[in-house]
């Protein structure tokens, strides 16, 4: 009898106190609770096509879908999923993928068929930039940095439905990473902030291989559904153009000057920290660095950011202990992430997010940037061309500049016939105070609010000169180039990395 009595008691707590706890809880748990407790479902992630991943998704009209750039101009991926939604006739698209390329064109008629109506980026390229700048979208574009996408996300205005990664290898239940079988890609630092904010991850995957595929850069617990592919990018063409490394000697000339710069800055000490970006004399720069690193047995402690395979070769002679990429540059640096285990994979959360609890850039002491114009205030565009069309990028340029105890510039002072400096740039991008040095081939410009660095640089006996003198210099070599005229249309609207507008971008008139 006390047996029952206790069992009996037993039960009228458990009841009392299960049915505080529901109480709390949606109406859909109470209905799947006896399913779970009676059986143990096998939830099969692998769908036979990617229309099915897309059905399976949820995906309907108006929906917003993202996409990582980790294959730049060899990218497949959004091409064959735009392609698709296209056929099952959604439409009134948001697209934030975190950069567009060359190899995207084929947007432009999604955006005329309806398919897409916003478009959120870090860049724009090619004839799909080209008809965006001439008025294509409704709405303008939004241009943000990489670190400033990410802010995007956290703070709402930029919500991902169903992100769309490609990657090159995965199992059935989506761990997957960029350096592992065919189509490696090194570093999904942007696909990995996509695959923890979207709220579906279809995962688009060249080879299916065994479970676990370790190490996982997206882990199973973020994917939804797994659809294997033909191709999801060219790998080969992930370092073509402004990540090769150039032969151009008025590149090298600027880079070889950049670097000395760097040398006599008071930043080039033992276990000093740099970032190179892309851009031919930008990329150079580790060329000429090599060499003062050994003469005065000088290692850096970390490189960061897009990791190229100059950058790798100083890693594997012991002159850059550790590698933190967020984007590898070139296929040597995807092999390079696989094999060196100082060479660590970093999301763009923790590589340029001012938001994040930690920026790596907020450790850097050195950036080296290229500029499609300068002007006379250090202001920097990286975006839109002397033409005023879209050909360019707002990456990391802007976060790394305010960030690094030194912002270097490296551009032509010459374009052509066009000036690179100019009085005012046609896009601001990197505000002019977030800029330390700028290194042309005629001449160095220090900005005034720097000038201890112009002296470490003029008592090193480098050509020290104003800004304003390379301005003249430039309109002696090209004259005073013409206006470009525009409409009052914008077309672009560029954000900071903090999400505040600092420019916009008019349509060309024609």
């Amino acid at each position: 009898m006390t047996q029952n009595n206790d069992d009996a008691q037993r039960q009228a707590r458990v009841s009392h106190w299960t049915s505080r706890a529901e109480s709390q809880l949606p109406a859909w748990h109470n209905r799947s609770k006896q399913n779970l407790q009676t059986q143990k479902p096998r939830h099969k992630k692998l769908c036979a096509s990617l229309e099915e991943a897309i059905r399976r998704s949820g995906f309907h009209d108006g929906m917003t879908l993202s996409f990582h750039h980790a294959y730049r101009g060899g990218d497949l991926t959004l091409n064959l999923v735009m392609d698709a939604l296209a056929r099952m006739g959604f439409k009134n698209l948001t697209l934030a993928s975190s950069s567009l390329s060359d190899c995207h064109a084929p947007l432009v008629e999604h955006i005329r068929n309806g398919v897409v109506r916003r478009i959120y980026t870090s860049g724009l390229r090619g004839p799909l930039a080209e008809a965006i700048s001439r008025g294509l979208l409704n709405e303008p574009v939004h241009i943000h940095s990489h670190g400033g996408r990410v802010h995007l996300l956290e703070s709402g205005e930029l919500n991902i439905d169903v992100a769309f990664l490609g990657v090159p290898a995965s199992d059935e239940s989506g761990n997957a990473n960029g350096y592992t079988g065919q189509a490696c890609c090194g570093s999904l630092g942007y696909a990995q902030v996509d695959a923890e904010h979207a709220s579906q991850v279809v995962l688009l995957t060249e080879a299916l291989v065994d479970y676990p595929h370790h190490k996982a850069s997206i882990a199973q617990d973020q994917v939804d559904w797994v659809v294997q592919v033909e191709h999801v990018g060219d790998a080969d063409k992930i370092g073509a153009d402004t990540t090769r490394m150039t032969t151009n000697p008025r590149e090298l000339l600027i880079a070889r000057s950049a670097a000395e710069a760097i040398a006599h800055s008071g930043y080039f000490q033992e276990g000093f920290s740099l970032q190179t970006g892309t851009g031919g004399a930008s990329l150079a720069v580790t060329r000429f660095l090599e060499d003062k690193m050994r003469r005065r047995e000088i290692h850096a402690g970390f490189a960061l950011g897009g990791i190229t395979a100059t950058i790798v070769d100083l890693h594997e002679k012991g002159l850059i202990h550790t590698l933190l990429d967020v984007q590898s540059f070139d296929r040597v640096a995807a092999q390079s992430l696989a094999r060196n285990p100082n060479h660590i994979e970093i999301s763009a959360n923790q590589y340029a997010n001012w938001g994040s609890k930690g920026a790596s850039v907020d450790r850097l002491d050195v950036v080296v940037l290229s500029a499609l114009e300068v002007d006379t205030h250090f202001n920097v565009n990286v975006l839109t061309g002397s033409d005023g069309v879209l050909r360019g990028a707002s990456g990391g340029h802007c976060d790394t500049a305010v960030a690094a105890s030194l912002s270097i510039i490296v551009a032509p002072l010459v374009r052509g016939r066009i000036p690179t400096l100019v009085d005012n740039v046609l896009t601001c991008i990197t505000p002019g105070s977030s800029v330390d040095v700028l290194v042309t081939d005629h001449g160095i410009a220090v900005n005034p609010a720097r000038p201890e660095i112009a002296e470490r640089l003029k008592n090193a006996g480098m050509n020290v000169v104003s800004i304003h003198w390379l301005r003249d210099r430039a309109l002696l070599l090209t004259g005073k180039p013409q206006p470009i005229a525009f409409t009052d249309n914008v077309v672009a609207v560029v954000r900071y990395r903090d999400g505040s507008v600092i420019d916009v971008v008019h349509q060309v008139k024609e």
